[in-house]
């Protein structure tokens, strides 16, 4: 069974490390070849929006054509500063075919007037066995959980 989980958990280092080079190289079709037809997005209001009263899902169940769009108009309109993505931990269900992985991430988007996007602090991504591949299909948003301590 580890042997089998260290397996999973390469698979999964892979698919974080394949969204981070989307994100990295603004790739659209690489970020959404990792996504579940039915992946959902829910976001905090804010980074400091703990409780999910607060959250809102603002594009809906994945859609590639609005979702290549929304992405797109991101990488059209922000620079890439810098993205800094560490895997704190990866859970693998018993039965091998679901996982989350804990990421903190630290990605900071420039416009031409400075206007900033940062997303700075903790997500959770949950993946699902889709035959022999993994898909992303649920994904938090970014929350600062260093309030907390």
């Amino acid at each position: 069974m580890e042997s089998h989980q260290s397996e999973i958990e390469k698979e999964i280092i892979k698919m974080v490390n394949r969204e981070t080079r989307a994100w990295d190289t603004q790739d659209t079709e690489l970020l959404l070849s990792i996504f579940h037809k039915d992946m959902v997005w829910p976001w905090p209001r804010t980074a400091q929006s703990h409780d999910p009263i607060e959250w809102v899902i603002e594009w809906g169940k994945y859609d590639h054509k609005r979702w290549k769009n929304l992405w797109q108009e991101l990488f059209d309109n922000y620079r890439l500063v810098h993205n800094h993505r560490i895997i704190q931990r990866i859970a693998i269900s018993r039965e091998g075919d679901g996982t989350f992985a804990v990421v903190d991430i630290d990605t900071l988007w420039v416009d031409e007037e400075g206007n900033e996007k940062h997303w700075k602090g903790r997500v959770c991504k949950v993946y699902s066995k889709i035959g022999d591949e993994w898909k992303l299909i649920m994904h938090t948003g970014v929350l600062d959980y260093s309030i907390l301590k």
